[in-house]
């Protein structure tokens, strides 16, 4: 008789710790991976967009030699302003998707490693 804390791997063969056990935490460990990957690929783009924008106001800037180049350049901002909070915008609404996904996908993982899980203990007890 097994229990929680009485685990006996001799009922188990090397097959069956492999899909209840090793192959699930590498398709987890792969999911988390991917997952990162996403993320902080989003996150660089995200960082060098802003940095080539601010960059390419500073150069704006340095430019302006009188009244009229710094009036052009007072009204630019607002166009930059707005570009940059639709980006943000954006940016926000690409990591919860990337959030969401992570969620569902380990979840769908989740549920098919205990379906696994529940026939190779079920097979094993036999």
């Amino acid at each position: 008789m097994m229990n929680a804390f009485n685990f006996d791997t001799k009922a188990f063969d090397t097959k069956q710790v492999e899909s209840m056990f090793f192959a699930p935490a590498r398709a987890y460990a792969n999911l988390a991976v991917d997952y990162s990957e996403k993320l902080a690929h989003a996150q660089l783009e995200a960082t060098k967009a802003y940095t080539d924008t601010g960059l390419a106001q500073l150069r704006t800037l340095m430019n302006v030699k009188d009244a009229e180049g710094l009036r052009s350049y007072m009204e630019g901002q607002q166009k930059v302003a707005k570009d940059l909070a639709e980006r943000m915008k954006g940016d926000a609404e690409k990591v919860v998707s990337l959030q969401q996904d992570f969620v569902q996908q380990s979840q769908k993982l989740t549920e098919e490693n205990v379906k696994q899980a529940q026939a190779t203990a079920t097979k094993a007890a036999q």
